[in-house]
């Protein structure tokens, strides 16, 4: 007997299993599912991987259960990849296995050579395969990608839940080869033209100047959450206060727009321009409830980049912000977005002295309400340096309590890889001001 015949016979005796109707019943079955668990993973990859940081943003604003399933699954994105990759290729065996079996009767009965079935059976399986497991689910994601997502979310998180321990070792050995190899994709592009901005010759570009570049370069990835003003440092007017203790109220803050609020911040009924009371000034008392103005509210996490087109089209030039349970976080100006750009815009009514302020080239003092953004602007450090120590917060006060993991004392230390922060004073239960060391000069 030759090589070709034992080939044959070997093939024949896999092919002449006989499969019962029942079981071709449930076969056909598990292969339509297997086909659509095919469509959903791969239209997923494309879904998820395609959706912009303004998309994320704008899901972050929206309570359904679906939208915060995709906020939560991107916020590891490698390990998602991963597990739906192994999901996706498990699949695909499955479909590849059950077809085999289920055409090898249909197949057979027609008496063609073995290697015309094998061509025939890798031909058929391999381009419906490509069709509705490839082409057809990534067009549709492609053009779709919200929807996708959200439809299949539910279907994701579950195989992301089972294949979790073998996604985060991949990608343990990913990160491994990717730091043996000297490669960091994460962030290289802005970085890259952080570095090209620095190195502009100063008869090109100023310091100031350069700044700003780096302003314009990061606007449209910076959230309302990372430029407001804290509720804390939001000055209102209580609903009933009278008109002559609003007049005294305004000398002594000297702020253009106030919103006035019922019991505390969390109920603002309008907002006061202190511009609609100059032709009531010589009034002893007066009913200033209707120049009240209509309040527009924004969500924390909604990018600066579409306040301002918001603002423009309004014509309106402050907005209060609410977290995801309605709350007021605070208020943003029109001043603050521009100040993301050009830097700290002082008028005639702000303090001349900051209360932050350069000791040494090593040594830094930062009111704790300061923004991180704002602290790696006068460190003179990339924006994404305290990324993995901050959390969810935005302020440097935040930035100590996370890393401290309790309420810190004064003048206790906390150290990171290339900082020391020493909290200087502390005004009940907030931080109020802060030293920065740099350990070393890696850290800037």
């Amino acid at each position: 007997m030759d090589y070709h015949s034992v080939i044959q016979n070997n093939y024949q005796l896999l092919t002449i299993i006989a499969i019962t109707p029942a079981e071709t019943t449930f076969l056909v079955f598990i292969l339509l599912v297997l086909f659509v668990l095919s469509f959903l993973f791969s239209g997923s990859e494309m879904a998820f991987f395609s959706l912009t940081s303004k998309d994320i943003n704008v899901l972050k604003t929206r309570q359904q259960p679906a939208y915060k399933r995709i906020v939560s699954l991107l916020e590891h994105p490698k390990t998602l990849l991963f597990s739906l990759l192994i999901a996706n290729i498990l699949v695909n065996i499955g479909i590849i296995l059950i077809s085999n079996a289920l055409m090898n009767a249909w197949i057979d009965s027609m008496g063609f050579h073995f290697l015309l079935n094998f061509l025939i059976k890798i031909i058929l399986i391999t381009g419906v395969l490509f069709l509705f497991g490839e082409i057809l689910p990534k067009v549709w994601a492609i053009h779709h990608k919200i929807w996708f997502a959200s439809t299949a979310s539910m279907t994701v998180d579950i195989f992301n839940s089972i294949f979790s321990k073998i996604s985060s070792r991949l990608v343990a050995v990913d990160s491994s080869i990717e730091k043996n190899s000297g490669t960091n994709i994460d962030r290289s592009n802005n970085s890259q033209i952080d570095s090209a901005i620095d190195s502009l010759p100063d008869n090109e570009a100023s310091n100031e100047e350069k700044q700003i570049l780096k302003g314009i370069r990061k606007f449209s990835n910076t959230t309302v959450r990372q430029t407001m003003r804290t509720r804390l440092d939001v000055s209102g007017i209580e609903f009933n206060t009278s008109f002559s203790n609003i007049i005294k109220k305004i000398k002594e803050i000297s702020y253009s727009r106030l919103p006035v609020y019922k019991n505390d911040l969390d109920e603002i009924a309008g907002m006061l321009h202190t511009k609609d009371l100059l032709s009531h000034l010589q009034e002893a008392e007066f009913d200033w409830h209707p120049l009240m103005r209509p309040v527009f509210y924004i969500h924390e996490q909604k990018l600066i980049e579409d306040l301002l087109q918001d603002f423009r089209s309004k014509r309106i030039h402050i907005a209060v912000v609410v977290d995801e349970f309605g709350g007021t976080s605070g208020i943003i100006t029109l001043e603050d977005i521009m100040e993301e750009i050009i830097g700290d815009i002082q008028d005639e009514f702000d303090d001349e002295q900051s209360n932050n302020k350069k000791i040494d080239d090593n040594n830094y003092v930062f009111e704790g309400k300061t923004m991180i953004n704002d602290v790696c602007k006068a460190l003179n450090i990339p924006a994404h340096t305290f990324d993995r120590l901050r959390g969810e917060s935005d302020s440097l006060a935040g930035l100590i309590l996370e890393i401290a993991g309790e309420f810190p004392k004064v003048n206790e230390q906390f150290e990171t890889s290339n900082y020391i922060f020493t909290p200087l004073e502390i005004n009940k239960n907030r931080i109020e001001k802060v030293k920065i060391t740099l350990k070393s000069k890696e850290g800037k």
